[in-house]
């Protein structure tokens, strides 16, 4: 089954070189091109792709406001989004994730990693480690909202093993860390995880550690 790929950059070349990359591969497919956010947020709903390629500068509506609102729609299907940055692990980067995206990459990523990423995203991962958001929110935690846990109702639902797992992942832990310290098996974790994103209503792991932050879950800098 062919993955569809919304590509969205305000540069025509860069699009298609881009396109070029990923229409050589025979499991993807570019339904559409948007040149801005308001093109890229329209032609998401237009064409329901499951990834859109998200350039971060863009006129008018910048990539993580477009981010935001395509992944914060109800819709039975939304796309995840991997964002193009100039720089890694930048203010954009840190920006992006909380706006919803499922990871980012640089644009220089050479061809290979471009189309595993995308691969990847489309099967419901992320491919931002869990380490690599928290470094982000760390160094940019005085952007983030006050800590409150009232903002988070569903937060409620999550069993004692459950919150445990949360702020595991959120300290950065692997699943394989995470089943040694709580000696279970990865298996078991895995499962965890996989209800917590239920129960939560998010997409990834990147989610979670976003949302224990804004939670108050876990502190920046806290180990």
């Amino acid at each position: 089954m062919s993955i569809t790929v919304l590509l969205a950059d305000d540069q025509p070349l860069l699009r298609k070189g881009f396109g070029m990359i990923i229409e050589a591969e025979p499991d993807l497919t570019v339904v559409a091109e948007a040149g801005t956010g308001e093109e890229a947020v329209a032609a998401a709903r237009a064409h329901a792709p499951d990834v859109v390629l998200m350039d971060i500068r863009m006129p008018g509506t910048d990539g993580i406001e477009a981010t935001r609102l395509i992944t914060g729609a109800r819709a039975a299907s939304t796309p995840r989004v991997l964002v193009l940055t100039t720089f890694d692990l930048d203010e954009y980067a840190f920006g992006a994730l909380r706006a919803g995206a499922s990871g980012f990459l640089t644009k220089d990523v050479r061809p290979a990693e471009l189309v595993s990423a995308i691969r990847t995203i489309a099967a419901g991962d992320a491919i931002v480690s869990a380490r690599v958001t928290r470094r982000l929110l760390d160094e940019y935690a005085h952007l983030l909202p006050v800590p409150h846990a009232d903002r988070f109702p569903r937060l409620a639902e999550l069993t004692d093993r459950e919150r445990e797992v949360l702020t595991a992942v959120a300290r950065g832990l692997s699943n394989a860390e995470i089943a040694r310290t709580l000696s279970v098996s990865e298996t078991t974790v895995k499962s965890h995880v996989g209800r917590i994103l239920a129960k939560l209503a998010l997409r990834d792991r990147v989610q979670l550690v976003v949302l224990a932050y804004e939670a108050g879950l876990i502190r920046p800098g806290s180990r």
